[in-house]
């Protein structure tokens, strides 16, 4: 019942806002990407109440070589949640009622804005609700940092055609990203960052090769694309899937198609380079293809959790057309 409740009042907030004419004006929304505003009593931030919230919501993001945080929480008083305090992209406020409850609403004090409210009568009912809608949550917030980092790709979003070309498919990217590698079956993309780069490439395969798919076999083919298309900066040295680390493997949806998605690292044999990888390999049945598409940084020393939250944005943004050849 709570799960349905709060699903009503979600979809509540969208239609009223959908509606401009009735909907009162409310400023931009602001913040750095991945960023949750946090609002509560010091002590219950200093306590219990705020390591729930931080090991339920900042909780580790999945495949970097060091752990980051899913989230960073931005604390913040209720003294100061007024004025500009309040036009956080991600709010969670908690407050202390006599009435117990869990709310999620959009763009109450912002534009576009997530606030989720949790009321109750102590630190230790507040805390159930966190636990009880974490994935909810993590899911909901997640969701609104994509839109917001593909509408800010969308401000200086390439012209290039370089998939559409040789794929036949489209993929919202920045102009910072350039074509590198432009071979027969293989496009490869860099754009530079701090230190280093991050890197976006693709390919087609046969569509026999999904047969009984599994982490084994993606490890083999992208090791084998590795030493055909990405070279180390050293003699006979080349991108492999780092073998001291197991990634992660789903199975997923992407562009409508089923997809295997994998998150681990990259090494470069022969040569001292490493970095995290995401790996989407689609059934697309639209042109009998298994089509691949990457994305892996390269960042000696620095916080990778948003370079990897940029690829994977620009990698939803994939949609499939039908080839020539098809």
């Amino acid at each position: 019942m709570m799960k349905e409740n709060i699903f009503f009042l979600l979809l509540i907030g969208i239609l009223s806002c959908e509606d401009g004419k009735q909907q009162a004006y409310v400023p931009d929304s602001s913040g750095n990407i991945n960023n949750i505003t946090v609002v509560m009593q010091k002590s219950a931030w200093e306590g219990n109440l705020g390591k729930i919230v931080r090991n339920e919501i900042a909780s580790i993001y999945e495949g970097l070589p060091i752990d980051e945080p899913r989230f960073t929480l931005r604390y913040l008083e209720p003294e100061a949640f007024t004025g500009f305090g309040r036009h956080g992209r991600n709010v969670l406020w908690f407050r202390k009622d006599s009435l117990n409850s869990f709310q999620l609403a959009q763009n109450q004090f912002a534009r576009p804005q997530i606030l989720a409210q949790v009321k109750g009568e102590d630190q230790e009912i507040m805390g159930e609700y966190i636990k009880e809608n974490a994935a909810l949550l993590i899911g909901t917030f997640q969701e609104n940092e994509r839109i917001e980092k593909i509408r800010r790709i969308g401000k200086s979003r390439s012209k290039d055609q370089d998939f559409q070309t040789k794929f036949g498919v489209s993929l919202a990217y920045p102009t910072a990203y350039k074509t590198v590698k432009d071979t027969t079956n293989f496009l490869w993309l860099e754009k530079p960052v701090r230190k280093g780069t991050l890197n976006l490439i693709a390919y087609a395969l046969p569509m026999e090769q999904l047969e009984g798919f599994d982490l084994k076999a993606l490890t083999s083919m992208r090791d084998s694309i590795g030493e055909l298309y990405v070279p180390g900066r050293l003699p006979n040295s080349h991108m492999i899937t780092e073998k001291a680390y197991r990634p992660y493997f789903y199975t997923t949806t992407l562009a409508g198609q089923k997809a295997y998605l994998t998150k681990g690292m990259w090494e470069v044999k022969r040569d001292f380079m490493a970095g995290p990888f995401v790996n989407y390999i689609l059934k697309d049945k639209l042109n009998k293809r298994a089509f691949v598409i990457e994305g892996f940084a390269f960042a000696p020393s620095v916080a990778k959790r948003d370079y990897m939250f940029e690829l994977n944005s620009i990698i939803s943004t994939l949609k499939l057309e039908r080839t020539e050849e098809n």
